[in-house]
């Protein structure tokens, strides 16, 4: 407030600002009085150390937290490796079925009596299964023939059917 507007404030008005100011000043005192004979002093050092004490749990919870987590990434690394492993075994072993496959039913297309009819071939794991119409029981042969001498074929199962049996 300026000097110009406190004079022109009635003498009344003055004395019960001067009493709020002093009130307040005495209420922040009062509050900072000290109960248990502790200076500001050594309140903010008891402060600063509870903080700092504080601060070093902290730090070794993270820590702990850290080292578990990384066991965890660790762990769960190697598993996916071994998964990873399986994965690319089982997609080789899938591909090979699948070369397999296609082998077999090209040597079938490669021969007369074979090829006007329709075969299926599935592959699992090298073993060969021979589905469908075959002409005669010597093509029905002629399948498992041509199918084992495919590279990769472990076994065949011919369920192929003779026309008209």
């Amino acid at each position: 407030m300026s000097t110009s507007t406190w004079s022109r404030l009635p003498n009344r008005l003055k004395t019960l600002g001067v009493a709020s100011a002093v009130l307040v000043l005495a209420s922040l005192v009062a509050c900072g009085k000290k109960d248990d004979g502790q200076t500001v002093g050594q309140k903010l050092d008891s402060a600063v150390a509870s903080t700092e004490k504080a601060a070093a749990e902290a730090k070794a919870k993270a820590e702990s937290s850290m080292t578990k987590a990384g066991e965890a990434m660790k762990d769960a690394t190697q598993k996916a490796e071994a998964s990873g492993g399986k994965t690319a075994s089982l997609m080789m072993g899938t591909a090979d079925d699948l070369s397999i496959t296609a082998s077999v039913a090209a040597g079938f297309a490669k021969d007369s009596d074979l090829s006007a009819f329709k075969i299926d071939v599935d592959t699992k794991n090298g073993n060969v299964t021979l589905y469908g119409p075959a002409p005669t029981a010597a093509a029905r042969d002629k399948a498992t023939t041509i199918a084992k001498s495919i590279k990769g074929v472990n076994a065949v199962d011919n369920k192929l059917v003779v026309k008209g049996s």
